[in-house]
């Protein structure tokens, strides 16, 4: 099996054998993202190459493999044709096999459209992984997170009709202290009309080698504190209306929160206001990201 460049997978996919289909990121704007800012750039592997790391890693694993990631960083954004035949092989190759997922971003699952989404579905592609970041255009645009809100509440709604998974990640404190009310609320409100079957946070650190570490030292951008930053979730877990599943499954949260909402909110609420009460000095420091 071959692998070039960085290579990424959400925690929730620590079991899953990695089979590279696409290199870096087709995007690769985004002001808080330092994967591939020093490359390689964005190409798409050879499926012939692709499907032969999945023979070699059946020699090696076995065909009984429960779960399969295909990074890199928007592996939705390959052909569709491919891409489905991709999936149609790996469910061949490993009849055991439970669930295909890919990193995607809104603007590239809008590209494919209904049809295209159903297409994959069928094809076996089970679960994508979508960083939302924020249901604040303000927010997006100043991340130049490539899309807006219209089109990824459309993506996503496109994708729940179609049957594939969607896990949304949200990240707390994308708006500093000048739109951390607007970030809640704004965010809620999205991932409400969307519905998606899982919600991750992720509360922002900045990254080296990216732009908005350059605002945060100049002092352009002011991040939340550990008790901002819960506040900023508090208001955002008060106005989640759906079903779902809400995790915070990340070394960057300052406190991890799990449960199926709404049923485990008053839960989740209460932990929040707990952890207000401790004193800042008990959260962990301030750092500078380094992957």
């Amino acid at each position: 099996m071959r692998y070039k460049g960085p290579i990424y997978r959400p925690p929730s996919e620590a079991d899953s054998l990695l089979i590279q289909a696409t290199i870096g990121c087709p995007h690769n704007r985004c002001t808080f993202c330092m994967v591939y800012k020093n490359g390689p750039k964005y190409r798409v592997r050879p499926v012939a190459d692709i499907k032969q790391d999945m023979v070699e890693a059946k020699k090696i694993y076995g065909p009984h493999v429960c779960t399969m990631f295909l990074p890199a960083g928007n592996t939705i954004a390959m052909n569709t044709k491919n891409l489905a035949d991709v999936c149609h092989f790996a469910r061949t190759t490993f009849p055991c096999l439970e669930r295909i997922t890919v990193y995607g971003s809104s603007q590239f699952i809008h590209k494919k459209g209904p049809d295209k989404l159903r297409q994959l579905a069928k094809s076996g592609l089970g679960r994508i992984h979508v960083g939302l970041e924020s249901g604040d255009d303000v927010i997006l645009k100043h991340i130049r997170k490539g899309t807006h809100v219209q089109e990824q509440i459309e993506a996503g709604k496109w994708l729940m009709a179609a049957g594939i998974e969607l896990s949304l990640y949200v990240i707390l404190g994308i708006g500093g202290q000048e739109r951390t009310y607007e970030h809640a609320k704004e965010t809620a409100r999205v991932i409400n009309e969307i519905a998606p079957d899982f919600v991750r946070l992720r509360t922002f650190v900045p990254k080296i080698n990216t732009p908005i570490l350059d605002d945060v030292l100049a002092g352009r951008f002011k991040m939340l504190t550990p008790h901002d930053a819960l506040r900023e979730t508090r208001t955002f877990l008060e106005g989640l209306t759906i079903k779902t599943f809400l995790t915070s499954d990340h070394y960057t949260n300052y406190i991890n929160l799990h449960g199926r909402l709404p049923h485990d909110r008053p839960r989740l609420l209460k932990e929040i206001n707990d952890a207000l009460e401790r004193d800042e000095s008990d959260f962990r420091p301030f750092f500078v990201g380094t992957e």
